[in-house]
């Protein structure tokens, strides 16, 4: 199936109805499946939304086959705020789990990215391709330099936790000049298990889709996670370099386009 047949589609959502879509989509896995709540969420209209909505662009993956059957047509959804943006608005997401200061003072061009979410019948295909493609050509448009948000562990239980907690703290923790640190409020340590001891096997098994795929692009962590009540999550911060995603990008989109470089 080829993009120009594919019933697939990536943009940023551009109407009050394509947000609403979303956050459907958004009631549908993190309420429903993952058992999460908020100040805002809309049980009755089944709506997952909060404060960062209206200040947020939405992209968006959109099954057009729903769209015109007049179903619900989001079935992927990632949440991005630039710092030009965040400025603006006083505030990240993640400021109310992490301290910035690093990423703040590191003067890059940053962006936050949330809400991350595929519809269940989709995970495992190419769904979370597609959206980090669109996510891609996003990122070279605006010049972004660094990647940042919490990516989440189901459940507060930090036992069945350890091993993967244990290798992102020994393996992957981020570079002092972007390592941010988990609020004291709700920090929990994550070298829970001795480096010499790590089970990389096991680690993976336990480590979330999302925050793998970030691994393989060169992500790292920030120091310590962040136990998030509200959503039944525990949470740590993921950070990436754009220059290695910008790499891999630049050689899918040339062989897409049969472009000559």
């Amino acid at each position: 199936m080829t993009a120009e047949t594919s019933p697939f589609q990536t943009r940023l959502a551009e109407t009050e109805q394509d947000l609403l879509a979303a956050q459907r989509l958004r009631y549908r896995v993190f309420v429903e499946e993952l058992g999460g709540d908020g100040p805002l969420v809309d049980h009755d209209r089944r709506l997952e939304r909060d404060a960062f909505d209206d200040v947020n662009e939405h992209l968006i993956l959109v099954d057009t086959r729903r769209d015109m059957a007049g179903l619900d047509y989001v079935i992927g959804a990632y949440r991005l705020l630039r710092s030009d943006q965040a400025a603006r608005f006083g505030r990240f997401y993640c400021d109310s789990e992490y301290d910035l200061t690093a990423l703040r003072r590191s003067g890059r061009r940053l962006l936050e990215l949330g809400r991350s979410c595929v519809e269940a019948d989709h995970r495992g295909g190419s769904g979370m391709f597609l959206l980090w493609n669109a996510l891609a050509d996003y990122v070279l448009l605006h010049g972004v330099e660094v990647l940042f948000g919490v990516a989440s562990f189901h459940g507060t239980d930090i036992a069945p936790l350890k091993m993967p907690l244990s290798w992102l703290h020994h393996r992957h923790l981020a570079p002092e000049a972007l390592r941010v640190r988990a609020l004291p409020q709700a920090f929990q340590r994550m070298d829970l298990i001795a480096e010499a001891e790590l089970d990389q096997r096991a680690a993976m098994l336990a480590m979330p889709a999302l925050i793998k795929a970030y691994l393989r692009l060169g992500g790292f962590v920030g120091e310590g996670a962040f136990i998030d009540s509200d959503f039944n999550t525990t949470d740590v911060c993921l950070l990436m370099d754009t220059t290695a995603m910008s790499s891999r990008h630049k050689g899918f989109y040339t062989r897409k386009h049969g472009a000559r470089v």
